[in-house]
């Protein structure tokens, strides 16, 4: 099963969340790999900084005891909501040619709908010129996307926005194309940039 490998820490409670039942160090992250929100606990005398990226895979930790649990946007305190819009740009910008990838690889969901449509303020005249674009030659860059397509939006906007959107369970839910769906469904279904991984494991 797919778990995070790497996390990116949006706040850390030193002393936990005043309405918890025990006052522990309290961490939030989102994962690199499919923005999975979780709460950590930290191991003892960790370090922690916002915008600090941290092990949290199967093997052995440097600086986290334990995953206390996945949570949803609804869960996220104050200031990781704050920190939210600035680690997903971070997270895109290190991980560029995945993104990128998403507008050389996406698909159609359906005969009338592309995966590309899902990104807030791309239409029609954008998806087809990125079709026939790629079909000439695979975009290497946001900034290749930029200068290929005719008044394109920025890209990295976009799948930031999308990203959000996800996160926060707004809009066309049926399909996850960048985070995790939540893991009360159970259906587990996965295509190339539409992933359902619908399971209880962060």
């Amino acid at each position: 099963m797919k778990v995070e490998e790497y996390s990116v820490v949006l706040d850390y409670l030193p002393k936990g969340r005043s309405t918890g039942f025990k006052a522990e160090p309290l961490a939030q992250v989102i994962g690199v790999e499919y923005f999975t929100l979780l709460e950590i606990i930290p191991k003892e005398n960790a370090d922690l900084k916002v915008g600090e990226k941290i092990y949290v895979g199967k093997d052995a930790r440097d600086k986290v005891d334990h995953i206390k649990k996945r949570i949803d946007f609804n869960e996220l305190t104050t200031n990781s909501v704050t920190e939210l819009d600035k680690i997903v740009d971070q997270i895109i910008l290190e991980n560029e040619k995945k993104f990128v990838d998403f507008f050389n690889k996406s698909v159609a969901i359906t005969i009338r709908r592309h995966q590309l449509e899902l990104l807030p303020g791309l239409g029609k005249k954008h998806l087809f010129q990125i079709l026939d674009e790629r079909e000439k030659k695979p975009f290497d860059s946001f900034e290749d996307i930029s200068k290929r397509i005719s008044l394109m939006p920025n890209p990295k906007k976009l799948v930031a926005k999308r990203i959000i959107e996800e996160l926060r369970g707004e809009d066309d839910q049926r399909h996850y194309i960048f985070a995790r769906p939540p893991f009360q469904e159970r259906q587990d279904f996965e295509r190339p940039f539409e992933r359902r991984e619908f399971r209880r494991e962060f």
